[in-house]
């Protein structure tokens, strides 16, 4: 067995008795400062290994998540129908869809943004039908409605129909023959004098423009139902506007008068009678309807290469007035890529905190343009430059874990006028490189020397600036003792 004396021969640390040393108030101060120095490194070091550290690089786009990209939004827009918005796409490749409905919600608005009813269901596009009557320009059964005049009639009858159409409407003018022989049958069995139940007018928009407008007439032509003056829906089934959306021949539009007028009971044209004879008609402009727009929500799939979303007016029965449309609208939202789930978004903000959608250029943007002969036929163009960002993450036992995949984008945004009927058209192109965001974790062990680095190193460097200090305070006695001698 090995003495206790050959054991103590392998201490590195030898003591010296505590009688022959000897402590000196400098020495003190800089076991201070000594200690106060490791303890402030030591805080450093231990923030650094807490922190998380990144590297960034740019590579070459290899997507995981397949060839297709979704894009979500949120827009609205307040003098855009609901009836006839369309969500378009089209890309490089040849893809073309048509008002887009499966993803795609829609809600009327008004001016300010607010809803005006329940969700807008349009249903399956229907196939009208038109008749074969001959124009005949001699044929006048509807009467022909003005602003000095429409509010005067809309009062006096329970059922007022009307024509809003354009003369130079390729639809209006394949419904004129059936509308004047139609609106001729109906003064026939409804006399509006004798029976006073209905009667079916007609507004030319070219010369009454302001009243196609209050009434938000934006595609031609447009047949409202006016109950007392107003063509609101109560219950906001399917659109803020009470609108006939039937077949367009005679026949149907007879039989949907006599299902309106039905409903009425035949007394009703004795007040419309009186108050005719007592002048108490009401002359009043009744107020304009809350709605005339539409918010679009949802998403949409696209493939990753070159492509365009277009809102606009869209119709297989309609024909729209460029210098009237007006696609101003705010944006709500607009992101590429699937939606990251609050617990990955914590810890994404934790390795990168630039990141987590906070970065969507166009969210909370609005484009309004002017309505006027110098502001008309406005497209509204957006273009994105579309970059994807991976982040991964190093697991302690030293995997990788893919965190997120996130596509970030720039928007540049610019007004022209066309010819054409405005629309709103989102522009986005893919880059090919990708920009990769990887975690370094530190090590344990790295942590762990750097702090006995600390430790050892600041004692060091303490003990040979109090050797040097002592020395020279000697050296600086034995020179005083000497003069003294």
């Amino acid at each position: 067995m090995f003495s206790t004396n050959k054991i103590k021969s392998v201490d590195f640390y030898r003591k010296i008795p505590r009688d022959l040393t000897e402590a000196s108030l400098s020495g003190a101060g800089l076991s201070i400062i000594a200690a106060l120095v490791m303890m402030f490194l030591f805080g450093m070091e231990l923030n650094d290994y807490l922190k998380v550290s990144t590297s960034t690089s740019i590579v070459v786009d290899k997507s995981s998540d397949g060839e297709f990209l979704r894009i979500e939004f949120n827009l609205s827009f307040p003098a855009l129908s609901c009836e006839f918005a369309s969500v378009d796409v089209s890309d490089v490749l040849g893809t073309n869809r048509l008002n887009i409905t499966k993803t795609i919600r829609k809600f009327s608005i008004d001016a300010f943004l607010n809803p005006t009813g329940s969700e807008f269901h349009p249903g399956p596009l229907p196939v009208i039908k038109h008749g074969d009557e001959i124009d005949d320009g001699n044929v006048e059964g509807s009467f022909s409605l003005s602003s000095d005049n429409f509010d005067r009639y809309a009062h006096q009858f329970p059922i007022m129909v009307v024509n809003f159409y354009a003369p130079w409407c390729y639809w209006s003018n394949r419904l004129k023959p059936s509308w004047e022989k139609a609106a001729t049958i109906i003064r026939e069995r409804y006399d509006p004098e004798m029976d006073g139940r209905i009667i079916m007018g007609k507004v030319d928009c070219t010369q009454a423009s302001d009243l196609c407008r209050r009434n938000h007439i934006q595609g031609y032509p447009s047949i409202r139902i006016f109950r007392k003056g107003s063509d609101l829906r109560q219950d906001h089934a399917r659109h803020d506007h009470e609108s006939y959306y039937g077949d367009r021949d005679t026949e149907s539009l007879v039989a949907a008068m006599e299902s309106l007028v039905s409903p009425v009971a035949l007394e009703s044209h004795k007040h419309a009678l009186e108050d005719k004879s007592d002048n108490k008609t009401d002359n009043t402009k009744r107020p304009a309807p809350l709605t005339g727009g539409c918010r679009i929500e949802g998403f949409v799939r696209v493939k990753k290469v070159p492509g365009n979303i277009v809102v606009s007016a869209r119709s297989g029965a309609h024909s729209f007035d460029p210098s009237q449309m007006n696609m101003s609208h705010v944006i709500s939202h607009f992101s590429f890529g699937n939606k990251i789930s609050p617990k990955v978004l914590k810890e994404v903000k934790r390795v990168t905190p630039y990141l987590g959608g906070s970065i969507d250029r166009l969210n909370g943007r609005s484009y309004f343009s002017r309505h006027g002969d110098a502001h008309a036929n406005v497209t509204i163009e957006h273009y994105l430059q579309v970059v994807k960002t991976e982040v991964i993450t190093r697991r302690p036992s030293g995997g990788e874990h893919k965190l997120v995949e996130e596509y970030e984008y720039t928007a540049h945004s610019s007004l022209a006028q066309y010819i054409h009927i405005p629309v709103a058209k989102f522009h986005f192109e893919l880059s090919p490189m990708q920009v990769l965001v990887t975690e370094n974790p530190k090590s344990f062990s790295h942590f762990i020397t750097n702090v006995c680095a600390i430790i050892g190193g600041v004692f060091t460097v303490a003990g040979i600036l109090d050797s040097i200090l002592h020395n020279a305070i000697r050296a600086a006695r034995k020179v005083e003792l000497g003069k003294n001698f």
